[in-house]
């Protein structure tokens, strides 16, 4: 049922493998990479269950703290899913840790549904969290595996497109689905993650390729075990602070600005157009800015991408007006197009090929972690000093900056040298 790795999927034996256009590299991507773009995007577009979780229990009859609590241990369970998801897909396929993500949150989600025990609820929301994330390192280790390095940053903005479009379109279609029934949200949320279950049966490889992302790294394991491998890598190290630093300052869109919004005297129309507007442009053009980004050294990438999100929310600081609103919004808007592919790319281009599973699992869980600490933070630090709370974002996100310049190599590794590709089963 499952296809197997063959040398035409194997990007070293292409004929070329420098940076291409978008359509270029669409065309020269293999087919199993572009099924995981495909399952990504049916499973965000089913991606329900967080917007409307404390809706649904409360419509149950718990109370809105008994929900909260069920929602924020459904994050706690998301950001241990990560790390665990990393951890397996060094030991198994992608398709296999696939599998079994899509499979169980599947059963879990209808599960909710018949639990009336609160405690029990608690639970599955938590396993629903952590089983939800496992395909998530998987499926970028399997993406770098089959990319060229010199391509990869424009295939990881494919996959970011994948997964914006389903973000953005999941809520309009929860909204209709909830006016129906809550229960269809979680049958439908089920059915998607079954359908990329599906794809994956069918169009991902059994075995793990086993590739090294650069000569240098074709050497012995080393000793330690689990995450504690990472350690070995202090530069990665660093990069993840950073990189936590960061998700914590930009995590405040969607937790302080409103709040700001609001306390200036403006509509929360406003907060909706920057919403809306930061999401379309970052739709419509990230895929197309990264045709020339991914030619840039890595630092330049970063440090651009960092600091123009420090000056987005600088100018955030100066003065809730709607002037200042829209052009502090298009500033960091324009740090993620630029910085985005390539700072999710970064751990394929730098990890190990047997840790690669582990780097991404560290820094989604690093980005799990910033998106569950940053409203916390942010709402506390804005009813101590109010708007000047972005301005202490910003500065944080200049500290971020240089951390990150200091943890980053300075440009990405060379494509290894065309040589056969061996396939491991694993599951």
């Amino acid at each position: 049922m499952s296809s197997e790795t063959t040398a035409d999927d194997a990007p070293a034996e292409e004929a070329a493998t420098g940076p291409l256009g978008v359509l270029a590299t669409w065309r020269h991507t293999p087919g199993p990479v572009k099924a995981v773009l495909a399952g990504v995007f049916v499973n965000r577009l089913g991606g329900f269950l967080q917007i409307f979780l404390v809706l649904f229990l409360t419509d149950r009859g718990y109370t809105s703290s008994q929900a909260g609590l069920a929602l924020g241990l459904y994050g706690a369970g998301a950001v241990a899913g990560t790390f665990a998801g990393g951890w397996l897909s060094d030991r198994l396929s992608a398709r296999t840790v696939t599998l079994i993500s899509m499979m169980g949150s599947a059963l879990l989600l209808v599960a909710i549904l018949y639990f009336k025990v609160y405690l029990l609820l608690l639970l599955v929301a938590i396993l629903v969290g952590a089983v939800s994330q496992l395909y998530r390192p998987a499926a970028q280790a399997m993406v770098t595996e089959l990319t060229p390095v010199s391509r990869l940053v424009m295939v990881t903005a494919m996959y970011r497109l994948c997964l914006n479009l389903g973000t953005t379109a999941a809520p309009l279609i929860g909204v209709a689905l909830a006016s129906v029934s809550y229960d269809l949200l979680f049958w439908a949320e089920a059915l998607a993650a079954l359908t990329y279950g599906l794809i994956a049966l069918v169009a991902l490889p059994r075995g793990r390729r086993v590739r090294p992302s650069a000569p240098e790294q074709a050497q012995e394991r080393p000793p330690r075990s689990g995450y504690l491998a990472l350690l070995d890598d202090w530069r990665y190290l660093v990069f993840l602070a950073a990189f936590l630093l960061l998700c914590v300052v930009y995590s405040q869109y969607t937790a302080a600005l409103p709040l700001a919004i609001v306390g200036a005297g403006l509509s929360t129309w406003w907060y909706g157009a920057v919403v809306t507007v930061n999401a379309f442009i970052v739709v419509t053009c990230e895929v197309v800015a990264t045709r020339w980004v991914q030619t840039w050294p890595l630092r330049l990438t970063q440090m651009s991408g960092f600091a123009l999100l420090a000056i987005g929310y600088g100018i955030y600081a100066i003065d809730m007006i709607p002037l200042f609103l829209i052009l502090g919004t298009l500033v960091w808007t324009l740090s993620e197009i630029i910085g985005a592919p390539t700072i999710y790319a970064y751990p394929g281009l730098v990890a190990p090929a047997h840790l690669r599973g582990r780097y991404f699992g560290a820094m989604q869980g690093m980005f799990g972690l910033g998106s569950t600490l940053g409203p916390i933070l942010g709402i506390a630090l804005f009813e101590r000093v109010g708007q000047q709370m972005f301005m202490w974002a910003a500065l944080v996100a200049v500290l971020a900056t240089v951390i990150g310049r200091v943890g980053m190599r300075g440009t990405q590794k060379p494509d290894p040298a065309p040589e056969p590709a061996a396939s491991q089963p694993a599951g």
